[in-house]
């Protein structure tokens, strides 16, 4: 049952006056359900239970979170059909679609369970003393990371479960051991609050503190801002634009006490073609690339907004089989209106920049937001010439650029801003002659992909979701995959401390038998 409220801890409050409703793409309707946007109270109350959360929740052992988040994921299971029925109505997005994001919910909420119940995650570290060390003795020092406290999560719009309410952000950050506070995305509100529901059944039935969770409703920004604004938040999780990520990070670093904001934002993930698989594969790759230009009506993070190759016959006909492909494929609803507006607005823009000539546009479209696909290209000069064309087009959309050489190829790569991912399609013979190039590309993304498509996230240990400026907001991080607990912890050290009273990650008997740094070896032994 969608009640439109928000959840302040367990209870659901609706104390304001400014109400919305979410907007189905597909019947071009909003959905009945009514939303209340959470008061500048309601929010206070929420950081309030939150941090009073904090003081006992940073203390839960690595077994109690393990099934807090396992028992999360049973209860989004208990939702059933009702759950992918609001999340459709919501999205515009396929059953098949939300079947397959609500498993990687599942899978990564189950993913940090493991990670915090076998618990060496915390990085112990331990250097005994020496206390008759010349000619100063040496003091024990033991170290472990400990959570930040209360995280903010902005639900994202284009992946209602798996960078949402209970996503990758809230995971990780509940599995450190911070209470989380979701400002839920107005897209799917409603989605947001049915899944809020199983994260407090499952706090309740774990006997997590109160205020371990809450859910709040905005239609704007002013609840947002608030929330990274409050003293008692100590970390942001943001998926969305570079203007909304880049505002948020000026928010928190402007505070009286500065905050880290984790922010996953822009990316047209270059694709290089390099002249061999020009030459022997050009129709393989051009159906790869079509694909993944068009999944999801290119509302991917990963979708692959430039195609990189040096002009010849054979990038000539590569583009004219991309463009056939193209044109096969019927256009995908997008997720609102909003976003259709501003595909259509960004993709004339960048389409009537000097130089740039259509390669394939899709005409017959008729549906309202539906997004028509459309390819274009560009010379490299110009492309070095005018930054204009180094933007984003969120959609179905991507665009060919033709270098001169292999020199011109390594200077817009360098020209680039940071990236999520860099792809090389090639022949390995030929990607020694290119070391160059994969070296630029490589200094510009997170992760680089040899002959695949950079559309779809594998969510496992080795995955690197972040990248340089502005793909992320700190490229040490990754927002996907278990290594995303780091963002919402810090190093601390005890030193001289008694070992009864020190976290049973660090006492001599590893009573965990974690896998620990002793004097410079990594042991499970004790001490």
């Amino acid at each position: 049952m969608i009640t439109g409220k928000n959840y302040i801890g367990s209870q659901l409050i609706a104390g304001g006056d400014k109400v919305f409703k979410t907007f189905n793409p597909q019947l071009n309707i909003h959905n009945p359900w009514q939303f209340t946007e959470a008061t500048t109270d309601e929010i206070k109350l929420a950081t309030a239970i939150a941090h009073h959360a904090f003081l006992s929740f940073q203390k839960a052992t690595g077994k109690e979170k393990a099934l807090f988040l396992r028992t999360i994921a049973e209860e989004i299971m208990t939702l059933g059909e009702d759950l992918l029925d609001v999340y459709c109505q919501e999205s515009g997005l396929p059953k098949g679609r939300a079947e397959g994001e609500r498993g990687r919910t599942i899978g990564q909420l189950n993913a940090f369970a493991d990670l915090v119940e076998e618990g060496s995650w915390v990085e112990a570290t331990i250097d005994t003393a020496i206390p008759d060390r010349k000619p100063l003795p040496k003091v024990d020092i033991r170290k472990m990371m400990r959570p930040l406290g209360t995280v903010v999560v902005f639900g994202s719009s284009n992946f209602p479960f798996a960078y949402s309410t209970a996503g990758g952000d809230t995971a990780s950050a509940l599995a450190s051991g911070c209470p989380v506070i979701v400002k839920s995305h107005p897209m799917h509100a409603g989605t947001s609050e049915m899944v809020a529901s199983a994260i407090i059944k499952a706090a309740q039935k774990t006997n997590m503190p109160e205020g371990v969770f809450s859910n709040l409703n905005s239609s704007g920004i002013e609840v947002g801002v608030q929330l990274v604004k409050d003293p008692l938040v100590k970390a942001v999780g943001f998926t969305g634009s570079i203007n909304g990520g880049r505002a948020l990070y000026d928010l928190a670093a402007g505070r009286p006490e500065p905050i880290p904001v984790f922010a996953e934002m822009g990316s047209i993930n270059p694709v290089v073609i390099l002249p061999d698989a020009l030459k022997q594969n050009a129709q393989k790759w051009a159906i790869a690339c079509a694909g993944s230009v068009t999944l999801g009506a290119g509302q991917f993070c990963t979708n692959p907004g430039l195609i990189l190759g040096i002009k010849n016959d054979d990038l000539e006909n590569f583009s004219n089989q991309l463009a056939n492909e193209i044109l096969k494929m019927d256009p995908i609803c997008m997720l609102s209106p909003s976003i259709h507006k501003n595909y259509e607005v960004n993709k004339d823009s960048l389409s009537s920049q000097q130089g740039v000539q259509v390669v394939a546009a899709y005409d017959k479209n008729d549906k309202p937001n539906y997004a028509a696909q459309k390819i274009v290209t560009v010379s490299g000069k110009e492309f070095l010439k005018n930054t204009v064309l180094h933007k984003e087009v969120f959609g179905p959309f991507s665009m060919i650029v033709q270098c001169e050489n292999k020199a011109e190829l390594v200077a817009v790569l360098n020209a680039l801003e940071g990236q999520l991912t860099g792809t090389i399609l090639g022949e390995e013979t030929e990607i020694k002659t290119f070391n160059d190039v994969v070296d630029a590309l490589g200094n510009r993304v997170g992760r680089i992909i040899f002959n695949g498509m950079p559309t779809g996230v594998e969510v496992c240990p080795a995955m690197v979701h972040g990248g340089p400026y502005p793909s992320s907001s700190d490229s040490r991080f990754t927002a996907v995959g278990i290594d995303a607990i780091k963002r919402w912890v810090r190093p601390f050290s005890y030193q001289n401390w008694p070992n009864d009273l020190l976290p049973e990650a660090l006492q001599n008997e590893n009573p965990l038998g974690l896998s620990r740094l002793v004097n410079n070896i990594q042991t499970t032994d004790s001490i």
